[in-house]
């Protein structure tokens, strides 16, 4: 009676004997095509190989993220739903009504990747260095622009926390999606913003943006030449666009391990690393409390720099 007893007490998703057993769905907060897309379907790609089970990427675009990252919340907690998490999804329960938090609503598994931005601005702008930029917005407060891909996107707020940091203030314009707003830059109705780098490259050589430095940590592979702008005069200053993947709450500790461990391979695979480089992507493959501390380091930031410039959603 006592063995029927904790039998019927085991939840059958935490039987790992023959995990996975069926498809994995991996839900991208998303539209197809954009960075979030591409890193998951090569995640995906490879994880199907190593697990022996199709990983299928759900793209679940909308609502600044927050349509996926509700999914992943709510999805059955048992191995076969798992999502992809990126700064703009910290940020958005920071800004609007949200059915989610991102440290408190999931399991991390591990962050798959980090990549900066590259700081451009029109050539009409005076300043070929950050340090001849800030002075320039100093001199003129309030009649420089940077466009972001919306509001509360981590381009917005991270070109609000360089504002705050170099304590220059130049005016926010939305626009929906980044690729939208090259245009603008180009012709020189916006002054300045964070772009990727990939995307803003052919650009910078025709030398219709001019690039003055990168947001990381560390200077770009992709773009060695240029500085980063913290050792460009504003000290402590980092901002990386990054994805990682995590799972519903409650879903079995052992399926978690054997999932970072499958990752974890795919992640540090030379040729999963080389497919990035060229942006200036660099893969991590972090455990999940190191993920963790991440997403909590993130949600400080973004929140103080939300504060502090006064920042509101639509």
């Amino acid at each position: 009676m006592v063995g029927v007893t904790l039998a019927a007490q085991t939840p059958t998703y935490a039987q790992k004997d023959n995990y996975p057993n069926r498809p994995i769905r991996l839900i991208v907060p998303s539209s197809p095509g954009g960075g979030q897309d591409i890193v998951s379907r090569a995640m995906a790609i490879r994880l199907t190989d190593t697990l022996g089970q199709a990983v299928v990427v759900d793209n679940r675009g909308g609502g600044g993220g927050g349509i996926g990252a509700e999914l992943t919340k709510h999805a059955p907690p048992d191995g076969y739903t798992i999502g992809l998490m990126s700064a703009t999804g910290v940020i958005r329960p920071l800004m609007y009504p949200s059915d989610y938090d991102a440290t408190r609503d999931y399991i991390p598994i591990l962050q798959v990747t980090r990549n900066p931005y590259v700081l451009v601005v029109h050539p009409s702008i005076p300043a070929k260095t950050v340090q001849e930029f800030v002075a320039y917005a100093k001199a003129n407060p309030g009649k420089l622009n940077f466009s972001s891909s919306g509001p509360g996107s981590q381009i917005h707020l991270g070109c609000e926390l360089l504002n705050n940091m170099a304590g220059i203030k130049t005016v926010h314009l939305p626009y929906k999606g980044t690729g939208a707003a090259y245009p603008d830059l180009i012709a020189g109705h916006v002054h300045w913003t964070l772009a990727n780098i990939t995307s803003s490259q052919p650009f910078i050589r025709q030398q219709r943006l001019r690039g003055l430095a990168v947001s990381g940590a560390t200077r770009a592979q992709a773009q060695p030449e240029l500085p980063t702008i913290a050792e460009s005069g504003v000290t402590g200053y980092e901002v990386t666009q990054w994805y990682g993947i995590l799972a519903p709450l409650k879903t079995p500790r052992n399926i978690i391990d054997h999932l970072h461990r499958e990752m974890v391979k795919v992640v540090r695979e030379p040729e999963f690393s080389k497919r990035f480089a060229a942006d200036g992507t660099e893969t991590v493959g972090s455990n999940g409390p190191e993920f963790l501390a991440h997403l909590k380091r993130e949600q400080i930031r973004w929140s103080k720099v939300i504060k502090e410039q006064n920042i509101k959603g639509d």
